[in-house]
């Protein structure tokens, strides 16, 4: 009798394992950052990531009872790793633009930023970027800042140099390899005039609000036709706006309102 059981049993406990394989699986949601974007996101000395996004993630992750298993990756490999499944969402100040909704969905936005050209002190851009031509303008690659460079100051004369990240682009500015580097509003102010390496350098010329480039906030980036994974982050966002959970992330980094109006 005990020998023909051994099969049931056998097979109960496989099917035991494996519902809580898939339970676990289902419990975990993947999400790619790029941790080299203080103080969006950056690593500390012991190789932890930290900033805003990184506590947006896990807030919503823990107001939709879900585990975060985030996946460092650089910038232009995000979108990519999406579409193949090695992660579900990206939460890495994306901006919500038309070119980048013709690879993915987005929830709502969750912070507002303008593009901002930064260089030495005094500098003008001129009219229509004028002040620009002949000039080398580093950019973070194939981000929208990257187009924008692309389409308005090329033509204007600009010379756009290419990173993988805007630290490598201000290295060069700080040693004179660069007349200008362009980026997110607070990212640049935080990441680096506000630091001592920011010496001697300011924004030029006025915010980048183009829509066209700049689109309608920074969200959060989901597969395209993930609508239910896209109302889940957008349902969260709300109920942490609202227990005051995302003015507490907020302040821990920045001196006003993120969201916007």
């Amino acid at each position: 009798m005990k020998i023909k059981k051994l099969p049931v049993l056998f097979s109960s406990s496989v099917l035991a394992l494996l519902m809580a394989a898939h339970s676990s699986a289902a419990d975990t949601l993947k999400i790619g950052i790029e941790a080299a974007y203080p103080p969006f996101a950056s690593k500390t000395d012991k190789g932890e990531i930290v900033g805003f996004d990184y506590d947006i993630g896990n807030a919503l992750c823990l107001q939709m009872q879900l585990k975060c298993q985030w996946v460092e990756q650089e910038f232009d490999g995000l979108i990519p790793s999406l579409k193949v499944r090695k992660v579900d969402a990206i939460i890495s100040s994306l901006t919500i633009s038309e070119e980048r909704k013709k690879s993915v969905d987005f929830t709502n936005r969750y912070y507002q930023a303008a593009g901002r050209l930064v260089m030495l002190e005094g500098s003008d851009v001129g009219t229509n970027f004028s002040g620009l031509s002949g000039k080398r303008v580093g950019v973070q690659r194939a981000g929208i800042h990257d187009r924008f460079a692309t389409e308005v100051l090329a033509p204007a004369g600009a010379q756009v140099i290419r990173y993988t990240s805007l630290n490598e682009a201000y290295l060069d500015l700080i040693a004179g390899r660069l007349e200008a580097v362009q980026g997110d509003d607070v990212a640049v102010q935080m990441g680096f005039l506000d630091t001592p390496s920011g010496k001697g350098f300011a924004f030029a010329g006025g915010p980048l609000r183009d829509p066209k480039y700049f689109g309608d906030g920074v969200g959060i980036a989901v597969r395209k036709g993930d609508i239910a994974l896209a109302g889940r982050f957008n349902s969260a966002l709300a109920a942490i706006r609202e227990n005051g959970e995302y003015k507490k992330i907020q302040n821990r980094y920045f001196k006003f309102d993120m969201y916007g109006k």
